[in-house]
């Protein structure tokens, strides 16, 4: 599969997504035939609740990672499978289980999904640290971006063969996430446009400090063949966030932020 996306990313490269239409013989166009452009449509989208199972996630004073993305998530796809009922929501997980990284992206290409959220709250050695982030595929910004790619990325460590899934990825290496970030510089674009949403929605509806829209090489993001956004909920290592986070009002209110982003990207890209 990973071979398979890195073609189909190299070739979209060259055609484009958007927009794209096969070369006509001028001699039968005509004014009153004009080509068409392609009409885009969000058909499928894939949630993935980050963590769970063996792996809980970063951790909080009485609460991980794992079980809030997993509230979230649940909120989250309950409101866009009420609004928009012809829209399929696939889960990558719906209860306390682990899906490696592969398999999360596999899950998300193969139902050839328009668009791949993965839910995740952050952590932070110092306890003072509040806010959200969004996150897109691309090339580290800072080291601070760096490292939370690489904690994310280091439970592949406890996969079976993961060198072998994920063609001897290293996730301790900086070049190597420098070096798969170039793969998936073809949906970057509606990535970000999809991230800014996100961040927008959650300073105006919330009031949430935002560290706006960041890029790092999530190794979930990068083997998916669509736009694709990693979203940090806040610190659960900052005990009124984690407080925030784990309550039904917090849950609530991330997951509705998140669908208001996801519904003004869907009116735009479709219209």
């Amino acid at each position: 599969m990973l071979k398979f996306v890195k073609g189909f990313i190299l070739f979209t490269t060259f055609c484009g997504l958007e927009g794209f239409v096969p070369l006509q013989d001028s001699s039968n166009s005509s004014i009153n035939n004009p080509p068409t452009s392609v009409k885009i449509r969000i058909k499928t989208i894939v949630l993935d609740a980050g963590h769970g199972g063996k792996d809980p996630g970063c951790h909080g004073a009485s609460n991980n990672e794992s079980k809030i993305a997993l509230e979230i998530v649940l909120a989250l796809g309950k409101k866009i499978s009420e609004e928009f009922p012809d829209v399929k929501v696939i889960y990558t997980r719906k209860k306390d289980i682990y899906p490696t990284l592969h398999e999360r992206s596999d899950i998300a290409n193969r139902n050839k999904a328009d668009l791949f959220m993965s839910i995740h709250c952050n952590s932070h050695p110092s306890s003072k640290f509040a806010g959200t982030e969004t996150y897109t595929m691309g090339l580290h910004k800072t080291n601070e971006n760096l490292n939370v790619a690489k904690r994310e990325n280091s439970v592949i460590l406890q996969e079976k063969d993961y060198q072998k899934t994920y063609n001897g990825f290293n996730p301790n290496s900086p070049l190597a996430h420098i070096m798969m970030a170039n793969y998936q510089n073809t949906f970057m674009m509606n990535s970000i446009k999809f991230a800014q949403k996100v961040e927008r929605q959650f300073k105006k509806q919330n009031n949430r400090i935002s560290y706006g829209v960041k890029q790092a090489g999530f190794l979930v993001l990068w083997e998916t063949a669509m736009p694709s956004v990693l979203i940090e909920t806040g610190f659960l290592t900052n005990g009124a966030e984690e407080k925030y986070l784990a309550s039904e009002e917090g849950q609530e209110e991330v997951s509705q932020s998140v669908f208001k982003a996801f519904k003004l990207y869907k009116e735009e890209i479709e219209n």
